[in-house]
């Protein structure tokens, strides 16, 4: 029953935007911890922004921080990560992900087995 599914991937210039969605469905969505990950080829997966669903607390990797910004809309159950000045780093495929608890600490960020649930992944490709 649960479900996570991203959408608004595709391919920009450096210095460009993109708004990443993951629609949310079978779980409390306004009491959990929720995150964006990504991986590149050849590459682990790595934390990219986490929020508290019911308290709007964010973290963010210190690579991306400035640039996205996490955020929540509880009434579509949908969590977004909205990605400015984009670069050809940042190339790789974008995961959403919810926490089997429903708290969060930064340290998330590179523990990834504290997220149960995942989305098949939006590609995300930075050209320079």
């Amino acid at each position: 029953q649960v479900q996570l599914e991203e959408s608004g991937g595709g391919s920009v210039q450096a210095g460009g935007s993109l708004r990443l969605s993951c629609a949310a469905s079978g779980f409390t969505f306004s009491t959990n911890c929720m995150g964006w990950f990504r991986q590149a080829p050849g590459k682990g997966r790595e934390g990219v922004a986490i929020i508290n669903t019911g308290g709007s607390a964010t973290y963010y990797t210190t690579s991306v921080s400035g640039r996205f910004t996490i955020s929540q809309d509880n009434a579509k159950n949908t969590v977004y990560l909205q990605m400015n000045g984009l670069k050809p780093d940042d190339t790789a495929m974008y995961y959403c992900a919810a926490a089997r608890q429903t708290y969060c600490i930064s340290s998330y960020l590179s523990r990834s087995g504290v997220f149960g649930y995942w989305g098949q992944g939006t590609q995300v490709t930075v050209s320079s």
